[in-house]
């Protein structure tokens, strides 16, 4: 079934194959007609039924219609009569554009049968539009630059038809200066253009107004128009003009902002754009863009920011006049403004101490601090004046350029005043003077020169008798003025010997408190008085001492009884005396005495007798008075009397309590006949002692007449002595000179490197004679000796002459010397010190004495080297120039002694331990002494930069140096040390120049500059361009330039 389907649709699609295959065939034919464009309605185009080969009366059956795709109603079929004609208007240009060929496809279709036809219909072109230009106006801008046949290129005119109606043809309304270039169709490329026949000349036609005309080749031909104007452009060819290239003004510094600095005018000689000019800033040298300001237009310049002429005291300003030409062209200019320095920065002053605190006995004329100062400023406002508080004991003394010393002016006293508040005020020559302080303060050290002083220079002291052991007694207390250990006193004995012991046995003393204690009881009977001396010392270096007397009186205590004494010849011993008393004495009479005495003393010695009552209550016929102890007789004794009497006499003292003692007195009574014995005994020791005192008088008499004797012969050889002392030295005598020399910091001191000696023949020898002799390091002197053996001088000894002569106020100083030394050191020196007052000549062939016929001068045979760095000896007659010279030389000795500086030189960027120079060995310093006598090397504001090795005495570098850092561009760049040493005290300068090496290169303000240059410039122009800088001086900062 499937099978029988697939074959009939087969047959069916052969069937319908064949039928379109047949149509086809039968409307391959084309038929083609042509009608111009713009044609009217109802215009005749063919018979295109007849054409087709249909019958005019079949085309309504057979449906005969006609399509046209996209052109439906331009062209219709009449069916009664098989026509083709125009139906609407036909316009080529619309319907094909440009196209050269142009047509309308038809397509005519018949049914019964089926039938397609294709009708082309070809549309011919017409003349009718004229050539058009797309402006109405074109404008033209000519530089008068332009050379002759130049091409200036037009905008041609189009036509919209085709053809020959579109082949234009152009023409040029007449002028003297422009052809017109025709494209031609040889070369499409070629477009149509201006040519220009000679020179413009914008001042005579400054624009043209020209008629292009457009042509076509249509019959007839149609035209178009478009109206040429053609301005003819200035030329840029002249540069602004300053009135000068350089302009030099002068500012003050700190000037406000906006001030005014200078109005700059530069005219160009072009005219309109290209002759307005504005102006800016190209650069401003060194660094100072933002500091000027400069208005585009006017050309007014004006400060925009601080100038400060511690900074720079030029700025070079490149200024630029540019006009608004196209391209546009540049003048320049040059602005010198040269800063003035203001008195705006105060003195800086930098004190830097060197022997605080000061010891109260420190000399005067010692150094104690060192006093820099400084000024930014320059001229009279950079020149400073230090000043120091009044009423101190310190001076001020200038010992360098802007250096001085704080010098003690006279004897200190910490006890008066510990401390000083110095006021340094420096203040500068400016106007208003501007003025810095700095504050020292100078602490006093103590100096143990106070002795502990006690208030009194005795004390009595009571102790009572019988005291405990280590009893307190007494406090001694003394003040010691001085401070801290000076002032710390400690006690002492004065160890003497009382009697048989020492006094340390009796008493002691605390050495903190001053406390004295006894040490054992003291016993008024052994020792009334103890009469000693406590030293009081302090602990300073060395120690100082006073003593104090203590007289210590011991108080008696009633601790001794009554004591008999026995009786001179009596019999018995201290407690019972006999004694033989005859009866035939009377009432009254005094037959023995008992004698005692009491140890203590006062009212415990005042004794006091007493008869006792006999045994029995018999009355005695004796009694005992109450305070002599002599026993008397009450009444005549009488035969009743017993021979022998018994009498207690009781001896008593005043004492609380009172105590006693008892004498036993025997009284023998015997008859008048009865004579006693003297005792032999008694009498001996009355001769003894009668010898005893004459050998003690003869002993005295010896000792007198010794010390009498020696005074004698000590006057005799003092006078004779004096009477054999030589005579006083003569003028010219062999002598002593005094040597004043001066040292770096100013003190004084006698010079024991030369004796000279001056001698006159007329009168009295001169008195007005001073040798200086300078302290100058060793190196100066190796340098003359140099000289001298390059001058062929073995022998030191050659003649110089100096003559110095007073004249109405200004004396004359000639020295003559046969070497060049004299020529650079004396009138170097001499002149810049003695030229105020003196005028100094220096020959070399030329006797001084002849030059001064008459004068006075003084010849000697030292070397004029020696004179002047060794020892100067000067002489001069009074008269009035001899004060001044005298000062004149104080000044030359102290500007030789204290001027002389050490210089080195380094260069810049010079490694770490880089040798500069043997600072010790030319300062004339022991490698030995720089660390005792403490060396050290003080700079302002570069104090890491160089260091002195102090085991070998070398200056070395110590860190980086960068003499740009250090010193910008200034020419001269050095970094100033102070070397101090102590015991004694002394500041040297050294001066240690940097030299500049070639570390830096040039550098362009900015990476790229951009020049605009007209290509119409002529030759030999110039184009300014900025030039580099380089951070070096001298010759590393000369440029060169080359172009690639």
């Amino acid at each position: 079934m499937f099978g029988s389907q697939r074959r009939g649709l087969r047959t069916r699609l052969l069937l319908l194959s064949f039928l379109l295959l047949t149509v086809w065939e039968a409307g391959s034919g084309q038929v083609h007609y042509s009608v111009p464009e713009e044609a009217k309605h109802g215009t005749f185009v063919g018979r295109i039924a007849q054409d087709l080969g249909l019958e005019v009366t079949e085309l309504v059956p057979r449906l005969f219609r006609v399509v046209s795709k996209g052109h439906g109603d331009h062209l219709e079929v009449n069916l009664q009569n098989g026509i083709l004609f125009v139906n609407s208007r036909i316009d080529r240009e619309e319907l094909c554009g440009q196209r050269a060929e142009c047509s309308i496809h038809l397509e005519v279709i018949v049914n019964r049968p089926l039938q397609v036809f294709h009708v082309e219909v070809e549309i011919k072109d017409i003349n009718d539009n004229p050539p058009v230009f797309s402006l109405r106006e074109q404008k033209l801008l000519i530089s008068e630059s332009k050379q002759p046949d130049s091409h200036f290129p037009l905008e041609g005119a189009s036509d919209a038809d085709i053809g020959e109606n579109a082949l234009l043809t152009y023409r040029l309304s007449q002028n003297e200066y422009f052809s017109l270039e025709l494209p031609t169709h040889s070369k499409q490329t070629k477009r149509l253009s201006l040519k220009l026949k000679k020179y413009l000349d914008r001042e005579k036609t400054p624009e043209l107004n020209l008629l292009l005309t457009a042509a076509d080749g249509g019959k007839p031909e149609l035209t178009g128009t478009v109206q040429l104007f053609i301005q003819v452009l200035d030329i840029n060819d002249n540069d602004p003009e300053f009135e000068q290239s350089e302009y030099k003004v002068r500012l003050m510094e700190n000037a406000a902002k906006e001030t005014f600095v200078i109005k700059l005018n530069a005219t160009d000689r072009d005219e309109g754009i290209n002759g307005e000019v504005t102006y800016s800033l190209l650069a401003v040298k060194p660094n100072g863009k933002f500091l000027f300001t400069l208005d585009e237009n006017s050309g007014e310049m004006r400060v925009n920011g601080t100038l400060d002429y511690e900074e720079n005291k030029f700025y070079e300003i490149e200024v630029q006049a540019t006009d608004k030409g196209n391209p546009p062209m540049a003048g320049h200019c040059t602005v010198w403004v040269e800063i003035l320095d203001a008195n705006d920065n105060a003195p800086e002053v930098t004190v830097t101490s060197l022997s605080l605190p000061v010891r109260e006995d420190t000399q005067p004329s010692t150094v104690i601090a060192l006093i820099s100062v400084s000024d930014r400023d320059s001229g009279p406002n950079g020149q400073v004046i230090c000043s120091l508080t009044p009423n101190v004991p310190f001076k001020i003394m200038s010992t360098f350029k802007n250096y001085y010393s704080l010098v003690l002016d006279s004897a200190l006293d910490r006890e008066s005043v510990s401390d000083y508040t110095l006021v340094v005020t420096a203040r500068d020559g400016g106007s208003p003077s501007l003025w810095a302080t700095a504050s020292v303060s100078v602490e006093v050290a103590d100096v143990n020169d106070n002795a502990p002083a006690f208030a009194q220079p005795e004390y009595t002291v009571f102790v009572r008798e019988n005291n405990p052991p280590g009893c307190h007694i007494f406090t001694v207390s003394a003040r010691d003025a001085d401070a801290r250990e000076n002032a710390r006193v400690s006690y002492s004995l004065v160890e003497r010997r009382v009697g048989e012991r020492a006094l340390s046995s009796y008493v002691s003393v605390h050495a903190e408190s001053g406390k004295v204690y006894a040490l054992q009881p003291l016993d008024h009977e052994e020792l009334e008085l103890l009469q000693f001396q406590v030293s009081a010392r302090d602990a300073g270096v060395p120690p100082l001492g006073s003593n104090v007397t203590l007289q210590v009186f011991v108080l008696d205590e009633n601790d001794n009884a009554p004591a008999l004494l026995p009786l001179p010849g009596a019999r018995g011993g201290a407690g019972a005396v006999s004694e033989l008393v005859w009866r035939s004495v009377g009432a009254g009479h005094v037959v023995a005495k008992v004698r005692a005495v009491d140890a203590d003393s006062g009212y415990n010695a005042w004794l006091s007798y007493e008869l006792q009552p006999a045994a029995g209550g018999a009355r005695s016929p004796f009694r005992v008075a109450l305070y002599t102890g002599e026993i008397s007789t009450t009444r005549s004794l009488d035969e009743a009397d017993s021979p022998r009497q018994r009498l207690l006499v009781l001896v008593k003292d005043h004492g609380e309590p009172a105590l006693t003692a008892t004498a036993t007195v025997l009284l023998s009574l015997v008859e008048s006949g009865q004579a006693p014995k003297a005792s032999s005994r008694a009498l001996a020791g009355a001769a003894g002692a009668e010898a005893a005192l004459v050998d003690v008088n003869v002993y005295l008499i010896v000792a007198i007449c010794a010390v009498s004797s020696l005074l004698v012969l000590t006057l005799l050889l003092y006078t004779a002595l004096r009477c054999s002392a030589p005579p006083t030295e003569g003028a010219c005598g062999p002598g002593k000179p005094t040597l004043v020399c001066s040292s770096a910091v100013g003190s004084w001191s006698y010079s024991q490197q030369r004796r000279q000696r001056v001698c006159s023949g007329e009168g009295a020898p001169k008195t007005d004679l001073m040798a200086f002799s300078p302290s100058l390091p060793p190196g100066v002197d190796r340098e003359v000796e140099g000289e001298r053996q390059e001058a062929g001088s073995n022998h030191p000894g050659q003649s110089h002459d100096v003559a110095v002569h007073s004249e109405g106020g200004k004396g004359k100083l000639c020295l003559r010397s046969a070497s060049n030394h004299s020529e650079n050191k004396i009138d170097s020196i001499l002149t810049r010190t003695l030229g105020k007052f003196y005028q100094i000549y220096a020959y070399r062939k030329e006797d001084c004495s002849q030059r001064f016929a008459g004068e006075p001068s003084f010849k000697t045979n030292s070397p004029i080297s020696e004179i002047s760095l060794t020892t100067m000896v000067f002489y001069w007659r009074g008269g009035p120039g001899a004060p001044r010279l005298l000062l004149s030389l104080l000044l030359l000795a102290a500007g030789i002694s204290g001027g002389g500086q050490v210089r080195y030189s380094v260069p810049e960027e010079a490694k770490h331990g880089t040798f500069v120079g043997r600072i010790a060995q030319d300062l004339g310093l022991e490698i030995t002494e720089l660390v005792p006598r403490l060396f050290r090397v003080a700079s302002k504001a570069h104090r890491d930069l160089l260091e002195v090795n102090l085991q070998n005495g070398i200056l070395f570098v110590n860190s980086r140096i960068d003499r740009e850092e250090l010193c910008g561009r200034n020419t001269e760049c050095s970094i100033h040390l102070e070397v101090i040493v102590d015991r004694p005290l002394k500041v040297f300068h050294v001066e240690v120049e940097v030299k500049d090496i070639n570390d830096n290169p040039p550098v362009f303000r900015e990476v790229e500059q951009k020049v605009l240059i007209s290509e119409s410039a002529p030759l030999d122009s110039h184009f300014p361009l900025e030039g580099a800088s380089d951070a070096d001086i001298g010759v590393n900062s000369l440029l060169t330039y080359r172009c690639s």
